[in-house]
Parts: structure tokens; C-alpha cells; sequence
């Protein structure tokens, strides 16, 4: 089998300028989990269709997330809740490139992401007064009642279809921090197509039905939230069944750790 480098040696590359004509700031998404082992079987089967974004040489590009919540973590609770038009407050840091944005994101009652963002002066975790501005614009919260909750860093690969304006990206090398304790799936690769508009016959989403490879509903955010914050469990949902429901993806993700 061949390495991850040489796999993603077989794709042509694509630039961010090009990558303007896939932003996709309103679309589906559609994620899916498995084990780091498979990634470049997965790669080979994609290289003829989809270019991989190229920044000065460097394929799989370093970002890093801070996201913020309430003290009782009211936007985890909603998601978990599957609550609709449901957010999300971060801050999106494109490393190499030295970018940050503050991001609000918005699932609506249709399924659908809409991403709005801002660029933020440095790559802090301070929220300036005019970042407060953008958050309040888009959020309805006291930004006094919102801090960093967690950290997150991970490698990125991103594919393009240019033809069918269509995204994927592959996130591998996952670290959670929240200050006081830290967690590492880099076991496990998460991959997301993002698509105007779902359509089956994405060349990405056939490749994933015949490694047999599900779809999983997940959150980054969540997860994260789930290994590094034990009093979830024991203060926030007493009852366990609604921990559970994350729980239950926590243990997905370690069996695929273990190659069970």
C-alpha cells in the first residue's frame, strides 16, 4: 500500500484563489469517521477526480480552533439536543498562512450549514469589541456570558471537485486542550463533503459506500467536549441518557482507534 505522501503525490494541486470558486458558505455536509490505516487506500481511489489544496508545497495544512460557550455550555446542550437552528462561536486559525477568523455557524431547521465570518486581527483568543460586534450580530447572547471552552488542533487535506463544486476535507492528527486536560485521537480520520446542495452521486460518497463506510453525525466540538470535561456526565445530564448520545461516539471512535 502506498504512504500517505505518496497518495497525495498522485493529485493535482488546486490554489486558493482557484478554491473562491468552491466557498460553499451555505451548503450540506456530510461527515464520515474511520481509521487512520485506510487513508491511503481511500486517497488512491480519489486522485483522478478531486485536486488537493496546495499552500508553498505544503499539503496537509496545520489549523487550529478555539470555541467558546456559555459556563453551562449552552451550545454544546443544543446540539446534543439536536436542537434546530442551532450555532456555533470559533475561531478559525489557518496556520501557515498566519489567518484567523471569527466565525459564527448556523445549522437552520433544513439541514442546512451557513458559515459567516470575519477576519480577526491576530490569532488570540481575545474578542476585540469589534468581534463582539460581528457575534452579537449574528448570535443572540451576551458576549460577557461566552469564553474559550476548549482548544483544537489537527492537520487538514482538502480536495476539490471544480466540476461539481464540491469539497472534502480530511482532518487527521486531532488534539483537544481546555487548560487543565488533553486529548489526542490521532488515530482516527474525520472526512467532510461538503456540497451546495446533497447529491448521492458524489464521487467521494460512492468511494465511502463501497469501503463501507457510514455516515456519522458528529461534532468536533463535542467530541472534544465529551473527553476533556468529566463533570458533563456527572452535573449536566444526571439522567446519563443524553451524554450517552456522544458517549456512544466517543467509544465508536475508540474502537476504530483500536482496529476493532
Amino acid at each position: 500500500m502506498a504512504s500517505l505522501e505518496e497518495s497525495l503525490g498522485k493529485f493535482q494541486p488546486v490554489s486558493l484563489s482557484e478554491m473562491d470558486k468552491v466557498k460553499l458558505m451555505r451548503r450540506t455536509e456530510t461527515k464520515y469517521v474511520f481509521d487512520a490505516t485506510k487513508l491511503p487506500e481511500v486517497l488512491d481511489e480519489l486522485a483522478g477526480t478531486y485536486r488537493v489544496l496546495e499552500i508553498e508545497g505544503v499539503r496537509r495544512n496545520p489549523y487550529n480552533t478555539v470555541y467558546f460557550d456559555t459556563d453551562n455550555l449552552k451550545f454544546y446542550t443544543e446540539h446534543h439536543n439536536g436542537k434546530l437552528n442551532r450555532q456555533k462561536i470559533r475561531i478559525r486559525t489557518y496556520v501557515n498562512s498566519d489567518i484567523s477568523f471569527i466565525e459564527v455557524k448556523t445549522k437552520n431547521n433544513k439541514g442546512r450549514m451557513i458559515k459567516k465570518r470575519v477576519k480577526k486581527e491576530d490569532a488570540t483568543s481575545n474578542l476585540s469589541e469589534k468581534a463582539c460586534e460581528f457575534i452579537r450580530k449574528h448570535v443572540d447572547i451576551d458576549t460577557n456570558s461566552i469564553s474559550v471552552s476548549l482548544w483544537n488542533g489537527y492537520k487538514r487535506i482538502t480536495l476539490v471537485d471544480l466540476k461539481n463544486k464540491e469539497r472534502v476535507t480530511i482532518d487527521l492528527d486531532l488534539e483537544f486542550n481546555d487548560n487543565e486536560k488533553k486529548a489526542q485521537i490521532s488515530e482516527v480520520i474525520i472526512a467532510e463533503v461538503k456540497q451546495k446542495k446533497y447529491n448521492v452521486n458524489s464521487f467521494f460518497i460512492q468511494k465511502m459506500r463501497n469501503l463501507r463506510i457510514r455516515p456519522m453525525r458528529m461534532s468536533k466540538y463535542c467530541i472534544g467536549a465529551v473527553l476533556l470535561k468529566d463533570w458533563i456526565k456527572s452535573n449536566q445530564f444526571k439522567d446519563g441518557l443524553k451524554y450517552n448520545k456522544f458517549k456512544v461516539k466517543t467509544l465508536t471512535i475508540n474502537k476504530k482507534k483500536l482496529g476493532r
